[in-house]
């Protein structure tokens, strides 16, 4: 309203000062011509006389009047100018003249005109003074029809403008409130409701679509407790079960035999170590998503591999190789990826027999965005059906052993997708499984790919 407001002043405004500034340039025109004209007057010829005669000579605009007004009190003037001569401010340039030429949009006799003064003068004695009138009332009368024009316009663009907003709000508030809906059912119920398809490409439409976005990874996350919850107390209710059992044995028989009460003490302590071990690994999974899971400094590959064969050969009786390796320094939580790749050898060590071959490795990918960090064996390997199942908590396919958490695998992904990678699982050269960490090169603090 404001805006429309000032627009419809200034051109109310502009229309005005226009259509008076073409009347006083035709009257100023018609003064300097009276003007030059009575300077190459017959020198026979008075003033007054030639005043007269000119206007009788020379038409006038419709609606325009001349008044010359002559020191004796004299005065020669054009039919209707009464009312002009009988204004208090003609009046006084009787008494006091104009000394330069002027030119103002004044209300004579209830009519608005443009009048224009200017004084006479032959030589340097001052002759008389002329006055002309323009009639303003046509163009008053225009003006009138272009503001009325004017605020039809802007009460129709207002009206419009409003019912516009109007329509925009609603549509809007309306979203809005289905979130909002949305948001207290979801505090009441389950996490199954979503907003939809709104039809929309705009922000509202985007936040609808952020909105579910945000819903399915809740749900997903809330699942995923949950699953772990279910996995927890079924993998724990087992150790917990057979130490329980044997201390009751032990305690039904009374018995004082030193060896049968250390074989059961024994049973017991090694069920509690497994299950302190499976704890301390789904407390890494737990932590694998807080934003300051990894504690990263720059690490040279080759170091890091040749501490994890050092620590490696010390878990079977396996033939372990060490391959070749890029000479890349990584920027990585070394601790969480020696961890990653030694729980990648235990579980080769576990999927075969003594005699087997272990081999470790790493190699950038011909793109040389992607960089693998290996570890395969000589083992029957993991059948490609169950490949992403061996990913998941508490999942051994493919491992001889009776024990291990079922954890292994599950931690080495959370700690690649934690760098930004993830894991393969494939059919190794050697017979058995390859497992490779692929983590991207953007990691790498200097990316030199000699091979060792």
């Amino acid at each position: 309203m404001i805006v429309l407001g000032i627009v419809v002043v200034t051109l109310e405004g502009f229309f005005a000062t226009s259509y008076e500034s073409v009347a006083a340039q035709s009257l100023n025109n018609e003064l300097r011509a009276f003007s030059k004209a009575a300077t190459l007057r017959p020198a026979h010829q008075t003033l007054e006389a030639f005043a007269v005669h000119y206007l009788h000579t020379h038409a006038l605009a419709s609606g325009g009047a001349v008044l010359i007004l002559f020191p004796n009190g004299a005065r020669v003037q054009t039919a209707g100018t009464s009312a002009l001569y009988a204004s208090s401010l003609i009046r006084a340039f009787e008494s006091t003249p104009p000394t330069r030429s002027f030119a103002r949009a004044v209300t004579i006799g209830h009519h608005p005109v443009e009048l224009a003064a200017a004084p006479l003068y032959e030589g340097a004695t001052y002759a008389g003074t002329v006055i002309a009138t323009a009639d303003l009332t046509p163009f008053a009368a225009e003006r009138s029809r272009v503001l009325e024009l004017s605020l039809a316009e802007a009460t129709i663009a207002l009206l419009a403008g409003i019912a516009g907003t109007y329509i925009l709000l609603r549509q809007l508030l309306r979203t809005i409130g289905r979130v909002t809906s949305t948001a207290d059912e979801l505090g009441r119920s389950s996490l199954d409701q979503r907003l939809g398809d709104q039809g929309r490409d705009d922000e509202v439409g985007d936040l609808a679509r952020t909105f579910d976005e945000m819903l399915d990874r809740i749900d997903a996350v809330v699942q995923a407790q949950s699953r772990l919850l279910a996995d927890v107390s079924h993998q724990l209710r087992t150790p917990l079960t057979v130490a329980r059992g044997h201390l009751e044995v032990l305690a039904r028989t009374a018995t004082t035999d030193p060896d049968a009460v250390s074989e059961t003490l024994g049973l017991v302590v090694e069920e509690i170590a497994h299950m302190s071990v499976m704890v301390e690994r789904l407390l890494m999974l737990g932590h694998a998503m807080d934003p300051e899971f990894l504690e990263t400094q720059p690490v040279d590959l080759r170091t890091l591999f040749g501490d994890c064969f050092a620590a490696s050969r010390v878990l079977g009786e396996r033939v372990f190789t060490l391959g070749a390796l890029p000479d890349v320094v990584l920027d990585i939580d070394e601790a969480k990826i020696r961890g990653a790749l030694l729980n990648l050898v235990a579980n080769s060590v576990n999927a075969t027999r003594p005699g087997d071959t272990i081999a470790l490795g790493a190699s950038v990918d011909v793109s040389g965005e992607q960089i693998e960090l290996v570890v395969e064996d000589s083992g029957p390997g993991i059948p490609a059906a169950l490949r992403n199942q061996a990913l998941e908590r508490f999942a051994r396919p493919g491992s001889r052993a009776a024990g291990g958490s079922g954890l292994g695998l599950a931690i080495v992904k959370a700690v690649s997708e934690a760098h930004g990678g993830y894991v393969v699982i494939e059919d190794s050269a050697l017979g058995g499984a390859r497992v490779a960490m692929v983590l991207p090169m953007s990691l790498s603090v200097t990316n030199d790919e000699d091979s060792a």
